[in-house]
């Protein structure tokens, strides 16, 4: 990888990691634009880790209010937050189960750039409905045990490559009927186990390669990505409060066409 390569990734990663538009699909279609190799996956991990670190920073407050009602009994909003906790824990389990049965058969057949543009244009369509016709009228707190498993079962699509976690996790949380805002932020706060077990799985999955390490670029990477993120995440929660989904879903279906022609 040259150094353009290593910036590119750590930029792209940071930009569309947190935001509905398929990170799979932008860095397919740089590596078909300038023809480069794939990134490998201590790249890969570094680059994850960069964006975990960031909404771990991001939503530090949230977490510590979490871990305080499980330990301290007389927390302000205890009911509250344990609820969110066993929220976000329950809406993980299927991404986990389905990570573990299915992800060497995703792996083999999804990855195509065919398949990326296609996943990228159908569940932008997806978003685009949820944002105009589900009806939005509470918080992340008020969810119902039912909605909590549809967004953990929506989020298990995330597997597949270009279905964007942040799309369907925001799309499946509209249609429960959050706000926009409350559905941006579930899903960022969902991310957190989910990029935790693809950067364990993936970290296990260099156990016993050799590697050729560069730690400049693995720095650079996981800098670059980490910044990058929070400015998004933060940056997309004042966007959406205001404008809503639909630019994304425009961008989303001019990238999976631009896709398609190039493959």
């Amino acid at each position: 990888m040259d150094w353009m390569q290593i910036v590119v990734l750590g930029l792209v990663q940071g930009l569309t990691e947190f935001l509905p538009v398929s990170s799979s699909a932008h860095l397919v279609l740089a590596a078909l634009i300038v023809g480069w190799q794939d990134q490998g996956l201590l790249m890969d991990v570094a680059a994850h880790a960069g964006s975990l670190l960031a909404v771990l920073i991001y939503f530090r407050k949230p977490l510590f209010d979490m871990q305080n009602a499980l330990f301290n009994s007389q927390a302000e909003n205890r009911r509250q937050m344990l609820r969110l906790m066993a929220g976000i824990i329950i809406a993980t389990i299927p991404i986990i189960v389905s990570g573990l049965i299915f992800a060497d058969h995703i792996e083999k057949y999804t990855r195509s750039g065919q398949v990326i543009a296609l996943t990228t244009i159908v569940f932008a369509l997806l978003l685009g409905c949820a944002d105009r016709i589900a009806r939005q009228s509470h918080d992340e707190y008020a969810l119902a045990w039912r909605a909590v498993i549809f967004i953990g079962c929506a989020q298990a699509f995330a597997l597949i490559p270009g279905a964007s976690r942040a799309g369907v996790t925001m799309t499946a949380a509209l249609m429960m009927g959050l706000t926009k805002v409350a559905a941006a932020r579930f899903s960022f706060l969902l991310s957190i186990p989910a990029i935790l077990a693809a950067v364990g799985y993936k970290s296990m999955q260099l156990f016993g390669t050799p590697l050729s390490m560069n730690v400049a670029a693995l720095l650079t990477i996981f800098i670059l990505s980490g910044m990058v993120a929070y400015l998004c995440i933060d940056a997309f929660i004042r966007f959406v409060s205001i404008v809503g989904m639909m630019p994304f879903v425009i961008y989303r279906i001019i990238l999976g066409l631009l896709l398609l022609a190039f493959v």
